[in-house]
């Protein structure tokens, strides 16, 4: 892993570049995630550079204080500010929370956006009363529930459901609840027809926490964005079906940003 300094902490994140000549990516985890959720986007570094980060608190990277919702948005953005600064990176893919850090930096920060990729997010992202009290008084409640079908997996016996978990667990109760509180409180619909920048709502079909309806509304609403859909998968279809979900960002970027 390599690391940024910036604000006072270090935020860390793997690169790879194999030669590639595309646009650099960089991948944004979700809630109680790390960049380890990307593993397989990785694939993508013989054709482009491909990074991918841990948010304040996530995994490798130092935490700060923040309260959850804006604070705790305005943080993982400056993160991410951080290390398309390092990078170079020009295409942002952003998943769940992940999106809405990503919309943020478009909409906020003067950061060279070539492209985005929406994956399984929305403009708003209000989550369940239950799961927000589950967070604060039975993680390993949460946790559960968030695996149940066709929520974070289509399949909950997936591969992936026990790394899913741990990730989960190791990220802990207290960051993780600060995600979930960030995304109930994000709220851009009303901003949306100021991102210009070409973008892909990519949902993954049984999803069931960001549902095809709100990547419909970003298609929708924003000047230059398409609908794309993952089948056999849920919202985490970069991990359930990752060739699928790589073919899609794949087609994006050289249908959009090649010439």
């Amino acid at each position: 892993m390599d690391t940024v300094t910036h604000h006072g902490r270090e935020t860390a994140y793997r690169f790879s570049d194999r030669g590639g000549a595309g646009p650099t990516h960089l991948f944004v985890h979700g809630s109680g995630g790390t960049h380890a959720v990307w593993k397989s986007q990785f694939r993508l570094a013989d054709e482009t550079p491909v990074a991918a980060l841990d948010l304040s608190g996530h995994g490798e990277s130092e935490d700060v204080n923040a309260d959850p919702g804006y604070e705790a948005l305005s943080v993982y953005v400056d993160d991410v500010a951080a290390v398309v600064e390092e990078t170079g990176a020009s295409v942002l893919v952003g998943n769940s929370l992940g999106g809405a850090v990503a919309l943020t930096a478009a909409l906020e920060r003067d950061v060279p956006l070539d492209g985005l990729v929406l994956a399984g997010t929305g403009a708003r992202l209000r989550v369940l009363d239950d799961l927000l009290r589950w967070l604060s008084e039975d993680f390993e409640r949460a946790v559960e529930f968030l695996h149940q079908p066709e929520l974070l997996f289509a399949d909950p016996d997936s591969e992936y459901t026990d790394f899913s978990r741990d990730a989960m667990r190791s990220v802990g109760r207290a960051v993780t609840e600060r995600d979930f509180r960030t995304c109930h409180a994000f709220d851009v619909r009303e901003d949306l027809e100021r991102i210009s920048t070409p973008a892909l709502a990519l949902v993954g079909e049984h999803d069931r926490l960001t549902p095809r309806r709100y990547h419909e509304y970003l298609a929708e609403e924003m000047p230059d964005c398409e609908l794309g859909v993952v089948e056999d998968a849920a919202h985490l279809s970069m991990l359930e079906r990752p060739e699928a979900f790589n073919v899609a960002v794949r087609d994006f970027v050289e249908r959009r940003l090649g010439e």
